[in-house]
């Protein structure tokens, strides 16, 4: 693949896992502290201190955010803070939901999966030209 089109692939697929992933997180964030305050606001403080897997959740999607955010600076050490919170997300999602929980784990952790493996690859088509 000739050196100019392999730094425009590299660049979209950069492009593709920032907006996956920052979506993805900010979106996830945003319905935790808004299901978080409907509780509050409707149970009282008993619900904040007992939802301590809701409380989990977004702390680690905060994480995603956090490594989706670090994409701009260090794109190895991003993959791998999605590529963790992936895991960490997957297996905790999974272990927490009763029924369906491939699926639970699957749906949180594949979009920051993928986000990581998209920077792993534009790191590596970027590496190849330089």
């Amino acid at each position: 693949m000739p050196e100019n089109k392999q730094q425009r692939v590299a660049k979209r697929l950069r492009w593709s896992g920032r907006i996956l992933s920052l979506v993805v997180a900010v979106f996830s964030l945003i319905a935790f502290i808004v299901s978080g305050v409907a509780e509050f606001l409707t149970e009282g403080w008993e619900v904040v201190s007992a939802d301590i897997q809701g409380l989990i959740l977004a702390l680690l999607t905060a994480a995603a955010l956090a490594g989706s955010i670090l994409s701009w600076w260090h794109e190895l050490i991003a993959s791998i803070v999605l590529l963790v919170i992936a895991v960490t997300l997957g297996s905790y999602g999974g272990a927490i939901a009763g029924r369906h929980n491939i699926i639970v784990g699957m749906v949180l952790a594949l979009p920051y999966i993928t986000a990581g493996v998209l920077f792993l690859i534009s790191r590596q088509l970027s590496r190849k030209t330089s």
